[in-house]
């Protein structure tokens, strides 16, 4: 079994495994969203796929970069073992940004509301208070401090 064929299977793998692991977390990740986000479906769906694109980039750009090769392979059992290492250097990438995906949907989660929510989900708002300086060069204060 030569190198271009034991590289072959690992891009198949390694491919399947992200692709796999991206459809769930784009799944999992959009429900999740659209209760962070108190039922904004759209930016829900903004933000899952950012988070999306973002993993496949860096899991991808992953798989790419361990096809250095490692050597010369000469027979079945010498693939197989880099076949091994190489798909359980991708498994253990791909745990860490699943990981690392949970991390950011727990950080949104713990945001305020009015951080997570759209404006139509805030509500109106109070206009800020008219700040105003009685000479040029002062600083502006707040009406309450007038006396």
């Amino acid at each position: 079994m030569g190198a271009v064929v034991t590289y072959t299977i690992y891009l198949v793998i390694s491919i399947s495994l992200t692709a796999g692991t991206g459809l769930a977390l784009s799944r999992s990740g959009r429900v999740f969203l659209r209760d962070v986000f108190g039922g904004d479906d759209a930016l829900a769906q903004a933000v899952n796929r950012l988070l999306v694109v973002g993993f496949y980039l860096l899991m991808l750009g992953f798989v790419v970069l361990a096809m250095r090769p490692s050597g010369q392979i000469t027979g079945a059992r010498q693939a197989a073992g880099v076949l091994s290492v190489k798909v359980g250097e991708v498994l253990l990438v791909l745990g860490a940004l699943h990981l690392m995906n949970l991390a950011i949907f727990r950080r949104i989660r713990r945001r305020p509301a009015a951080l997570t929510t759209g404006p139509a989900q805030r509500g109106p708002q109070a206009p800020a208070p008219l700040r105003f300086s009685p000479q040029p060069g002062i600083p502006p204060r707040d009406p309450q401090d007038v006396h």
